[in-house]
């Protein structure tokens, strides 16, 4: 009867200690897809280098946000639909998506898909919309980069900001 219990203490302290690792596993499984996921929602590459591929798209006045993101996918212009949403839902663009037909490039970053299907749409070709979309955000990456490499943070109140609470008088002379 001894011999019994002690076996039926090793077997369950056993079953205790794998049911403990099998736990551990899947959180740290767990956790490093919300990493990776997380990450990717701020660094996703495009689909393709440039010049990439045109691609038109429809979007109806129907569709949702997460649509949008399976239509892209099914194009060729993204890669997971869901990080789309991420991105979408975490941008200025989120809700503000229009319908209509734009010619998109799979050398596009969701962002700029993004940009580009929110614009309202003018007469003006929507590929010259999208190369200045284009533009503006690799301006503002560069500017951003560059100001990591400095290692200094960008001050947007800027010297309007040092008059203000410097106490500049009417006439921008010192009190």
């Amino acid at each position: 009867m001894n011999l019994k219990s002690v076996v039926f203490k090793i077997v369950s302290i056993s079953f205790s200690v794998l049911v403990t690792l099998l736990i551990i596993m899947g959180l740290v499984n767990l956790g490093k897809y919300c990493y990776q996921f997380g990450y990717r929602v701020f660094t996703e590459k495009p689909v393709e280098k440039e010049p990439g591929t045109e691609v038109h798209v429809t979007v109806t006045s129907g569709m949702s946000e997460y649509e949008v993101g399976k239509l892209l996918v099914k194009k060729g212009l993204l890669r997971d639909e869901n990080l789309f949403f991420a991105q979408l839902k975490l941008s200025a663009y989120s809700k503000k998506l229009l319908p209509g037909e734009y010619t998109l490039n799979t050398s596009m970053t969701a962002k700029e898909m993004m940009a580009v299907m929110a614009a309202p749409e003018d007469t003006e070709d929507t590929e010259e919309g999208s190369e200045t979309v284009k533009t503006d955000t690799e301006d503002s990456t560069e500017g951003m980069r560059e100001s990591a490499r400095s290692g200094e943070r960008e001050e947007t109140s800027g010297e309007a900001g040092d008059g203000a609470a410097g106490g500049l008088r009417d006439g921008g002379e010192e009190p």
